[in-house]
């Protein structure tokens, strides 16, 4: 049997950051073959991480950045606060925004493999949740928010007009309202009309008469359902005699995009 010495257990570590007897251990029943054992510390890395794929991420980091005339989101998910803070997640998720920020969307899958042998290392469950790159040009600027301290969810705007200071509000509105949608048209009618049926059974609803019954649903579906899920329809969370719209019709704001990402 081949003697395993503590410098070859080393360099494998130093190669691929598996620990100390995982590298062993791949060594031995390797014969120690130094490209046989990274082959082998991989596939059970890529094995590591399917178990644990199906393992909710509540915690995580959310990133923005702008770069030249492009602006990008990005939100990693992993599972416990202290992953969130290791400095090898940490920088996964920093080169996740640079790499969405240089390639788009797409170019994300070629993190793959860093991904899955941080999942071997790390123990835990880590993916990209959700990203977004937003391209500027004709006029528009970005605006950015990132929730402090947990950093757990952010937005960025593509705005036209206004403020900077009125696109930072809009952007920690929509960190704080969650909106579903931006307006009614992106609202799927059969979605509409689940919640209209839903609001017709309704006991104080159903006990109507039936010519004004139409009526007390459609001001239910405004109150209830479009403000709350229709960023447009949403009070404004700094001055809620406001709707989002009229706030961003005052300060001569347009929004052209938007995009905002959480974990947990």
């Amino acid at each position: 049997m081949t003697e395993i010495s503590a410098a070859m257990v080393k360099q494998l570590r130093d190669a691929t950051s598996a620990g100390m007897m995982d590298c062993k251990r791949a060594l031995e029943e390797t014969a120690g073959d130094f490209d046989a054992a990274v082959k082998l510390l991989r596939e059970k890395g890529m094995a590591s991480a399917a178990k644990r794929a199906g393992r909710e991420t509540t915690e995580g980091r959310v990133l923005v950045g702008v770069e030249g005339s492009a602006g990008a989101i990005v939100a990693v998910g992993c599972e416990t606060e202290p992953v969130s803070k290791n400095e090898e997640f940490q920088a996964f998720a920093d080169k996740a925004l640079a790499t969405l920020l240089a390639g788009g969307e797409g170019a994300l899958e070629s993190l793959e493999g860093e991904r899955t042998e941080l999942v071997a290392k790390l123990g835990e469950n880590i993916r990209v949740v959700g990203a977004k790159k937003i391209d500027g040009g004709d006029g528009a600027e970005f605006s950015q928010y990132v929730h402090p301290p947990a950093n757990k969810i952010g937005v960025l705007l593509k705005v036209k007009g206004g403020s900077p200071e009125l696109a930072r509000q809009l952007a920690m509105h929509i960190s704080f309202a969650r909106p579903t949608y931006s307006s009614r048209d992106q609202v799927p009618s059969e979605l509409v009309e689940a919640e209209r049926e839903i609001l017709e059974k309704l006991p104080d609803v159903a006990s109507k008469p039936d010519d004004v019954r139409g009526k007390i649903v459609e001001g239910m579906l405004n109150k209830r359902f479009y403000a709350e899920s229709v960023l447009g329809e949403q009070a404004w969370i700094h001055d809620t005699g406001l709707t989002v719209d009229k706030a961003l019709a005052q300060g001569g704001l347009e929004l052209v995009d938007y995009a905002w990402y959480s974990v947990g």
